[in-house]
Order: structure tokens, then sequence, then C-alpha cells
């Protein structure tokens, strides 16, 4: 039986309604295709776990972006492979997890923020703009884009399968799928 490599993280970030999500069920979907276990830390999920009240102001941030990291640790630690499906609007959050998890791939979904602002399928940006929400990466807060990501994705024009097939075959080129999953569909 040949031996499993070691489980990896993959991180991927972007401006909120970037495309996030989407390409994260794309690459679910490719890693199953497969045969690889993976587990979601979806931010709006966790969030909702962790406090029934969100402030979204640095210091919630610094504590949920904390702890999602040492949540990716540990599942990855145990041999479970994670997708980080956040937005993480500052670079040292994404930085905690890499310098924390040893396998680990940062992709950025590269979507202009007009783009993003008219998708906006949970109103994040009309709250913004409205007043409702005071810290929305991209309108109050900062986003800080990943000065040297691995994967790029252009969330206006790329197909998100397509995409997704950018990602494994960087996790590939790194040696960070098992034999099992690195032979052909």
């Amino acid at each position: 039986m040949p031996e499993i490599s070691r489980a990896f993280a993959v991180w991927v970030t972007g401006l909120p309604a970037s495309g996030k999500s989407v390409l994260t069920a794309a690459l679910v979907k490719r890693f199953n295709e497969r045969g690889l276990q993976s587990v979601v830390l979806e931010s709006d999920a966790l969030r909702k776990l962790f406090s029934t009240e969100t402030h979204y102001d640095d210091q919630d941030r610094d504590y949920f972006y904390g702890s999602i990291a040492f949540i990716g640790k540990v599942l990855t630690d145990h041999g479970l492979s994670v997708i980080f499906d956040a937005t993480a609007n500052k670079r040292a959050y994404r930085d905690r997890a890499r310098r924390e998890i040893h396998q680990f791939l940062e992709v950025y979904v590269d979507t202009p923020l007009e783009v993003s602002m008219q998708r906006d399928p949970k109103g994040i940006y009309r709250k913004a703009l409205s007043g409702e929400a005071t810290h929305v990466p991209g309108i109050q807060a900062e986003y800080e884009p990943p000065l040297k990501p691995d994967v790029v994705v252009h969330g206006d024009r790329e197909n998100p399968d397509d995409a997704s097939r950018r990602i494994v075959d960087a996790l590939d080129a790194r040696g960070w799928l098992s034999p099992r999953e690195n032979r052909q569909q």
C-alpha cells in the first residue's frame, strides 16, 4: 500500500463576492473525483459558531482568523486536507496559517471591486454603502491582496472548473497528492 502524503491546506482569498465559494465548490468536486477527502472551513459558517454577534472590526478578525488557522493546523496535522474559503483581508492572517501549516497553498481570486459589488449575493456591499455595515473589505476595510500567491484566479473571467484544475495541478507539482490521488480518472 503506497504511503499517503501529508495533508495540505489551500486558502482561497479575495474580496467578498469575488467567486471564492464557487471556486471552492469546484475544487471540492475535483478532489472528490480523485478520491481526496477535504474539509472546507468557510468563514461565514464558522463565524456563526464562534460568536452570536460579530462586529467585523480588527479585534474580531484577529481572533477569528487566528482561530481558523489553528483549526486548519489541527486538521492537517491529523491527516485531513483543508480548504479555507475566507476573505482574510489582511496578509498577516493568511501568513500566520502559512507559517503554521507545513503544506500551504494560497489562491488569490482576483476580481475587480466593481464586479464583486455587482454580484453582491449577500448584500454586503449594499449594507456598506448604506452605512448598515462598517467594516467591509474593499469599502471601509482595506483588502491586502497576496504579494506572491501560489495561484491567481481571475474571478471575473475564468471558469471555476478550469481554475480548480490549475489548483490541483499546483498541488500535484508540489507532490502533495498521494499516488492514489495522482492517477488519471
